[in-house]
């Protein structure tokens, strides 16, 4: 249940991406992946594989870019990592029968322990970590100062 380089990658891209939302413009891969040093080939494949879950935009032209499909405050941290890790049907965990009782229990609790991260992550948006950020970012503040 580890974070893997490219959900961070993705979550990273997202995050500039709702930062720059108020501003309706676009931005560019390279800008995204200059901002949170990203290469831009991999952003690249992340944005297209984001854009075909439909969490993100693109618009064409000189002006173009990427922009959020929703709202931050409405794109759960689950969809994000759903997306680009794609999901695992629980219908294929539950058609595999454990072979034994250690097995079982050991199936049951794994199936505990998903549910769980699940459900941290849906109660968390894009919104969210952009105010622990900027919450963050002003407690570094007060401590140089």
């Amino acid at each position: 249940m580890d974070l893997s380089c490219k959900s961070e990658y993705a979550l990273l891209a997202l995050l500039a991406l709702a930062a720059n939302a108020g501003r309706g413009e676009p931005l560019q891969i390279r800008q995204i992946a200059a901002e949170q040093n990203i290469p831009d080939r991999y952003l690249e494949q992340l944005l297209a594989t984001l854009r075909r879950g439909g969490l993100v935009r693109s618009q064409r032209g000189a002006k173009g870019g990427y922009v959020l499909a929703g709202e931050p405050w409405k794109i759960t941290l689950l969809e994000i990592v759903n997306c680009i890790e794609g999901v695992e049907t629980q219908g294929a965990d539950a058609q595999r029968e454990p072979k034994s009782v250690e097995g079982s229990v050991i199936f049951e609790v794994w199936q505990e322990a998903r549910s769980a991260s699940d459900a941290v992550l849906q109660g968390y948006t894009l919104q969210d970590l952009l105010e622990k950020r900027d919450a963050r970012r002003q407690l570094d503040i007060m401590y140089y100062i």
